[in-house]
C-alpha cells in the first residue's frame, strides 16, 4: 500500500490527479493491474488515499513545526502554522492542489475517512484561538457580533470541536483560515505573476502579521 501511495503521488505530480490510473501504477510496481486491484478498487479509492496521505502528511508537518514554540505564544503559533502550510505547500504542489484546489471531476471525498485527516490543520488553529481566549489575550467587543443569520452554524462548530470562545472570535477565526489557505493558494498556484515579488516569502510573512492582527492575536 505504502508503494501504491507513493506512485500515485508521482503521478499526481506528472500526469494530474484527472489522468490518474491504476493500470500505470500497477506498471511502475512492476506487477499485474490485477494485483494492485486487489489492494485498490478504483481510481477514486486511489485518489482518497492521497487525499488521506496528503493531509496527514500536512498535519504532520504543522505538529512538528508547533513542538518547537512556546504554547504562551499565541500570536507565533499561528504564524508558526502559516508557515509550515506554506513549506509543505510549496513542497509538494500537485498534492496541495488535489486538497485544496479545483475539484477532480467525477470524485467526491467520503467524508467517514477525509474528514479527520483534513481537518487537523484547522483543529491546530482553533487550539490557539481558544487557548488566547481561555488566556484572556484576545478580546471581543461588545458590538463585534458574529451576523445573526450565523449563530446555528457556529453554535455547532462550538459543540462539535469544543469550543468556550464567542461567535464573534470564531468567525474571526474562520476569515484568518480561509484566508491564510487563500494566501497559500494564489503562490502555489502563480496568481500572483512570475516576477510581481522578487521575495514572495516576505509577502507572506506580512500576509501572517495581518491575519494574526485581524483575528485578534496581535
Amino acid at each position: 500500500m505504502r508503494d501504491i501511495v507513493r506512485i500515485g503521488r508521482v503521478h499526481l505530480a506528472t500526469d494530474g490527479a484527472a489522468a490518474l490510473s491504476l493500470r500505470a501504477v500497477a506498471r511502475d510496481l512492476g506487477v499485474v493491474s490485477s494485483a494492485v486491484y486487489r489492494y485498490v478498487a478504483s481510481r477514486d479509492e486511489l485518489l482518497t488515499l492521497l487525499v488521506v496521505d496528503g493531509y496527514d502528511e500536512l498535519g504532520d508537518a504543522v505538529d512538528a513545526a508547533l513542538a518547537k514554540v512556546d504554547a504562551s505564544d499565541h500570536a507565533e503559533r499561528m504564524r508558526v502554522i502559516g508557515r509550515a502550510v506554506r513549506a509543505w505547500a510549496l513542497a509538494e504542489p500537485a498534492t496541495y492542489a488535489l486538497l485544496f484546489g479545483s475539484p477532480v471531476p467525477g470524485y467526491e471525498a467520503p467524508a467517514e475517512q477525509t474528514t479527520g485527516p483534513g481537518t487537523r490543520v484547522v483543529g491546530r488553529l482553533v487550539e490557539v484561538w481558544e487557548d488566547a481566549w481561555r488566556a484572556g489575550e484576545v478580546a471581543v467587543d461588545d458590538g463585534a457580533l458574529a451576523p445573526r443569520r450565523l449563530s446555528r452554524d457556529l453554535a455547532r462548530i462550538r459543540r462539535q470541536m469544543a469550543i468556550t470562545a464567542p461567535d464573534a472570535l470564531i468567525a474571526r477565526g474562520l476569515f484568518g483560515w480561509a484566508a491564510l489557505f487563500g494566501c497559500i493558494g494564489f503562490e502555489v498556484f502563480g496568481q500572483y505573476g512570475a516576477d510581481t515579488f522578487a521575495q514572495p516569502g516576505d509577502l507572506f510573512e506580512h500576509h501572517l502579521d495581518a491575519l494574526v492582527e485581524a483575528v485578534g492575536l496581535g
